[in-house]
C-alpha cells in the first residue's frame, strides 16, 4: 500500500494529496459525529461529511501542497534553526489565519448559514487552539520530513483536529 501511494505522489503530487486529503477530511467529520457528537449511524449528517471531504480535497489538499512547496523554495535562511522558525511563523501567521478564514466562510456558504456569524462566533477561539498545536506540529514536520510526505503528515494530525474543526463548524447548526 505504501509503495502504491508513493508510485501515486511521483507521478501525480497534487491529485493524490488533495484525494487524500478528501478522505481524511471526511473522516475527521465521521470521527467527530459518530464518537464526539454521537450522533449513531441512523443520524448521521452524511451532507456534512461530503461537505468536509469536498473543502479537504478541493481547497485545503491542493493549497497545503503549492503552499509547502512555495515555503520550501521561498523560505532559506542562512541557518537551518532560523529557516524552519520563519517557515513556522509564516505558516501560522498567513496559512493557518486564512485557510481557517476560508474553512468556516465557506462551510457557512455550503450550508446556506452566513459566513459572518460562523466567522464571528468560530474563527479566533479556533484560531486559539489551532496556534496550540500547529506551531510544533510544523516545526517537527519543517525539520524531519521530506517536502512530499509534509500534507500528508498534517493530514494524520488532522484527523483530530478536523474533528475539532467540524465539530465547532456544526455548534449552532
Amino acid at each position: 500500500m505504501l509503495r502504491w501511494y508513493q508510485m501515486k505522489l511521483a507521478s501525480r503530487p497534487l491529485l493524490t494529496q488533495s484525494v487524500t486529503t478528501a478522505v481524511l477530511f471526511a473522516t475527521g467529520d465521521v470521527m467527530a459525529q459518530q464518537a464526539v457528537e454521537k450522533v449513531g449511524v441512523e443520524k448521521h449528517n452524511l451532507a456534512r461529511t461530503g461537505r468536509m471531504a469536498l473543502y479537504g480535497g478541493a481547497v485545503f489538499g491542493p493549497a497545503a501542497t503549492t503552499w509547502f512547496k512555495f515555503l520550501q523554495q521561498k523560505i532559506n535562511l542562512q541557518n537551518n534553526n532560523l529557516t524552519i522558525a520563519a517557515r513556522v511563523a509564516t505558516d501560522q501567521t498567513v496559512f493557518a489565519s486564512t485557510n481557517l478564514f476560508c474553512f468556516l466562510s465557506s462551510m457557512a456558504i455550503m450550508e446556506g448559514t452566513s459566513p459572518k456569524d460562523k466567522l464571528e462566533s468560530a474563527y479566533w477561539p479556533a484560531l486559539q487552539k489551532n496556534w496550540m498545536l500547529w506551531p510544533a506540529v510544523q516545526a517537527v514536520n519543517f525539520k524531519l520530513v521530506p517536502l512530499e510526505h509534509r500534507v500528508f503528515v498534517v493530514n494524520i494530525v488532522s484527523l483530530g483536529w478536523n474533528c475539532y474543526l467540524s465539530y465547532i463548524n456544526s455548534k449552532g447548526n
